[in-house]
């Protein structure tokens, strides 16, 4: 499976990134192998608006089947619903550590955006 972790940094031992949107890094993560791609989020950090939106594409177009991350948006959460991305929010750790979370099914999956949009 395909998990997007956004990330501060660009490998496994990464503090993750609380934000989606705006996070440095999104790390697709193979759960089974633990093989990387990073995805640079450079052009959304500093967006005036949309940032959570094109993340979210990025994921989709990636093929990832769950997010983890600590926060996301009410915009970002309906594009990921859209791509039928589930969503682990509330997550930290490293990168690594929270990939271990989701496939000892400790990460609860949210239902809905669990941060106030920003534009």
């Amino acid at each position: 499976m395909k998990i997007a972790v956004t990330s501060t940094g660009k490998d496994l031992d990464s503090p993750m990134d609380p934000r989606f949107g705006r996070a440095a890094y999104i790390l697709i993560v193979d759960s089974d192998t633990l093989d990387v791609e990073v995805l640079d989020n450079a052009e959304n950090v500093n967006a005036f608006k949309g940032a959570g939106i094109q993340a979210a594409t990025m994921i989709s177009d990636r093929k990832a089947e769950v997010l983890l991350t600590g926060y996301c948006g009410p915009n970002a959460f309906k594009a990921l619903d859209a791509a039928r991305v589930k969503v682990g929010g509330d997550v930290s750790g490293t990168v690594r550590e929270a990939v271990a979370a989701f496939t000892d099914g400790k990460v609860k999956l949210v239902s809905g955006p669990n941060a106030q949009g920003h534009g």
